[in-house]
């Protein structure tokens, strides 16, 4: 745990954000029906302002991104979302003990992108579509959300990866959707964001965990949980968008349209110039805790074969290029560490993708 005065600092894990500090006291206290506290916190006593160095919130972006305006017709809501709503100039806080704040240390997907995928030795597994090499300067698409099964000690998760050049000082934003019973006390599917520094080793966290992220949305609550796909059934879809402020430089999010925050420029110097790649997928974590591959699923846990409204889905996947248009990507390309376990169907600007797990063929 951070001491008192390294928790000012920008990417350290503020000492009791989970469970919302006292100097960051709840103006309005909402319990979900599914168990989930939140913390409507006065906006300018969020954790970023634990840092003396930041002074400005900035509370929308001086610049959007060039192109039609991209939102999501079906409303999103959040479970606590149904038992009030926080007040005006508050931001909503999730409560929660988890001692989770990073991810494992591990060879992330961007480390050597000269190599195949699946020649990475490491306890994540991915199944993704990405980017050539370039100057991006933001990410979209809309994705299905769905509840796949998770062993106990493991994570799976889709999303969204804003990347820059690999190396020690590697750069990372990230959102989408998640099941990580370790960290988040169960198995419900959850809104997430990450970030990393310097290539997951100590700089970064998920959600509010750590001086970061600056919320200027009351609408949603980073890790709490919303409604998921049916196998053949009921749809349910997120549209995220991260993009570049061409003026403060910092990294704007939107989900369904309505804009969260930002991650502020100043903590992610390897992006000032734009991402050199984005990509979107899935990512599991296997432990081989019973000594053969994991049970946890990608996705849905089906496979890309499947198809419309059996299989994880991506669709409308665009970047904001250096001009800040936002353009269909020329030259996706997929990765796989092991396509026996999951596997990627991809299309011109979607794709298909998830898996079971352990089978007779991914052992």
């Amino acid at each position: 745990m951070a001491n008192k005065k390294a928790s000012l600092v920008f990417g350290l894990i503020v000492e009791g954000v989970g469970a919302v500090n006292l100097k960051h006291k709840a103006l309005k206290t909402i319990q979900s029906d599914d168990k989930d506290i939140i913390d409507c916190i006065d906006i300018y006593k969020q954790p970023i302002f634990d840092d003396p160095s930041f002074k400005t919130l900035q509370m929308e972006p001086s610049s959007y991104p060039n192109g039609p305006n991209m939102t999501n017709a079906n409303e999103i809501f959040q479970n606590w979302n149904k038992n009030g709503e926080c007040p005006d100039k508050t931001v909503p806080i999730r409560r929660s003990n988890s001692t989770i704040h990073c991810k494992e240390k591990y060879v992330s997907p961007f480390m050597n992108i000269t190599q195949r995928l699946d020649e990475y030795k490491s306890a994540h597994e991915y199944a993704i579509v990405r980017t050539l090499d370039g100057a991006y300067h933001g990410g979209h698409a809309d994705l299905l959300t769905w509840g796949p099964k998770t062993e106990e000690n493991e994570f799976s998760l889709s999303q969204i990866w804003i990347a820059s050049k690999p190396g020690q000082d590697f750069n990372s934003i990230e959102a989408g959707w998640i099941v990580y019973p370790k960290r988040y006390g169960d198995h419900q599917t959850r809104f997430f964001i990450y970030w990393t520094a310097n290539n997951y080793q100590s700089i970064g966290c998920y959600d509010m965990d750590c001086i970061g992220f600056v919320q200027t949305n009351k609408k949603i609550a980073l890790g709490a949980a919303f409604p998921v796909s049916i196998y053949n059934g009921e749809q349910h879809s997120i549209l995220i968008n991260i993009f570049k402020d061409k003026v403060t430089g910092n990294w704007w999010l939107q989900l369904q349209g309505i804009t969260l925050g930002y991650w502020p420029g100043t903590q992610l110097k390897n992006l000032a110039n734009g991402a050199n790649q984005i990509a979107w997928g899935g990512e599991v974590v296997n432990n081989k805790s019973a000594g053969h591959h994991t049970t946890t699923q990608m996705g849905n846990g089906h496979f890309a074969e499947e198809g419309v409204g059996k299989a994880g889905y991506f669709k409308n996947l665009k970047v904001v290029d250096g001009s800040n248009n936002v353009v269909v990507p020329a030259g996706l390309r997929k990765s796989m560490t092991n396509s026996t376990c999951y596997d990627v169907n991809l299309l011109t600007d979607s794709f298909f993708y998830g898996g079971v797990g352990f089978s007779p063929k991914c052992m």
